[in-house]
């Protein structure tokens, strides 16, 4: 008789397109995630979490072909036949929110959301399914005050958490500045939005490649047609020249001062009503930031800001980071945008059909992350716990009591609980746990009411080095008294 074959195993790896985060990473997450609340606080906005779970008639708006609700996010259908997807950001769980409670929530609401987001998207370098967002916003204020606010809070978290001034800039540009230009470039038809969609759509894309592309790129694609290096053609927006010359010089507006800047735009946008409306919200924007004293070294008036979701209706702003890093290749370049938002006063609208302003920010927490360890100022404490050893299983209630001695005096701590047979084995543990400290007791330390403090971060330090002279004031492994634990080893982690 043949034999079952055996139960395959399953395979132990991440799913394509995710990833896991371990100890210091968290910590490092967390700790920079604490500092951005602290502000979003402080400016007087509430803590909210939503369900990771949303329906697809709430998202709907959104995804990329409403026929098939599992394309662009992860969906599935109930056994009541609803289709379920996990959020794809932390905006549209808001707006539900604003909807489902608008009579118990003050107005405006103002309120700050982190957490994961999952979007079904090719993955690719750098590129994952599942990441971390951070967002604030104010629901009920029509007000570009809201606006402003949300872009000073912003400058003000970057510079909290540790990118200074000088290393980004916020960026701060107006939808409606943008459809006043379409409309003097004949690619908006105020009387028929969805006119002339297709072309907007190409223009849009054109401004935002301007920094890779260049005036030349740009002024291909806002015309015929652009051929990459690899023959690749893209189809653009068939623009004649004096069209394409409105959007070049809508591009290069950009003045010394942001009120320069809005001068320059309202040439542009000349007799279009929507544009004189846009640049007005501008001025007002530029005015409340500059008597607060966000100069243009820290938020400017900046044209070149498209931000690509279509559901954006006023101001728009994105967060860049102006320091050089190295790419892949070895090459130098900007680090980028870490974060972007805008005014979105139709999205409440879905729910209940009356218009509510709405502006919001979002930051990349994963790239902040990033920059913030590229520029070597992420400043958690990664330092791993005093690992207390075991040299006699038949004393670990003396091992037990030494680790409680430092936990209650808030010092992280714990004691090897493998198989104590191999002390190397326990050291090579404490190493990969990056413990700065282990502590050894065996009889003969016990009987004399002592105990052996191991430096191991020195004793690293040491190893490296050809000679032991600088060390010589400080050694690498001590012996106190017992009752001297605590005092010791805190002494040790300060230095």
């Amino acid at each position: 008789m043949a034999q079952d074959k055996s139960t395959r195993r399953p395979r132990a790896e991440t799913p394509k397109g995710f990833r896991d985060y371990f100890g210091a990473e968290v910590t490092e997450r967390k700790a920079m995630l604490d500092k951005v609340a602290e502000v979003y606080h402080r400016y007087g906005f509430d803590p909210l979490e939503t369900s990771a779970v949303e329906t697809v008639e709430a998202l709907g708006k959104f995804l990329p072909d409403v026929d098939r609700p599992n394309e662009g996010v992860f969906a599935w259908q109930d056994e009541d036949a609803d289709w379920m997807a996990l959020r794809y950001d932390l905006t549209a769980p808001l707006a539900r929110v604003a909807a489902q409670y608008r009579n118990d929530l003050p107005s405006p609401y103002r309120r700050y959301a982190m957490g994961p987001v999952w979007r079904n998207e090719k993955p690719g370098p750098g590129r994952f399914r599942q990441f971390y967002q951070c967002d604030a916003d104010t629901v009920g204020a029509p007000s570009v005050a809201a606006d402003a606010e949300i872009c000073a809070m912003l400058s003000d978290a970057l510079e909290t958490v540790g990118i200074p001034r000088g290393d980004y800039v916020v960026r701060v540009n107006n939808r409606k500045v943008l459809n006043g230009v379409m409309e003097v470039a004949g690619v908006l038809d105020p009387t028929d939005p969805d006119r002339f969609a297709n072309e907007r759509g190409i223009v849009l894309r054109a401004i935002d490649k301007i920094d890779r592309l260049g005036d030349a790129g740009v002024r291909a694609l806002l015309g015929e047609g652009r051929k990459d290096e690899s023959g690749d053609f893209t189809k653009g927006a068939g623009l004649g020249a004096e069209q394409a010359e409105v959007v070049m010089a809508f591009m290069a507006a950009r003045r010394a001062t942001g009120l320069e800047t809005t001068a320059r735009l309202r040439e542009l946008v000349g007799p279009s009503t929507i544009g004189q409306e846009g640049v007005q919200e501008l001025e007002t924007i530029a005015d409340l930031l500059d008597r607060q004293g966000y100069g243009p070294d820290r938020i400017l008036i900046d044209p070149g800001v498209v931000r690509g979701l279509g559901y954006y209706t006023g101001p728009v702003f994105e967060a860049e980071l102006t320091f050089e890093i190295l790419d892949e290749k070895g090459r130098k370049r900007s680090f980028g945008s870490v974060a972007g938002g805008g005014r979105y006063d139709d999205l409440v609208k879905r729910f209940t059909g009356q218009s509510v302003p709405a502006t919001g920010v979002s930051i990349g927490v994963d790239r902040l992350l990033a920059a913030l360890q590229a520029k070597g100022r992420s400043t958690a404490n990664t330092t791993g716990p005093v690992v207390v050893t075991v040299m006699d299983r038949d004393r670990m209630a003396d091992y037990m009591a030494m680790v409680s001695d430092l936990r209650n005096a808030g010092i992280r701590a714990e004691v090897y609980l493998g198989n104590p047979k191999n002390f190397g084995n326990q050291l090579k543990y404490a190493d990969k746990r990056a413990s700065p400290i282990a502590v050894i007791q065996g009889g003969n330390e016990a009987d004399k009411g002592t105990v052996i403090l191991k430096d191991l971060i020195l004793g690293a330090q040491i190893a490296q080095n050809a000679t032991l002279e600088e060390w010589k004031d400080r050694p690498a492994q001590v012996e106190i008294p017992r009752a001297d634990l605590v005092a010791q080893v805190r002494k040790m982690l300060d230095q």
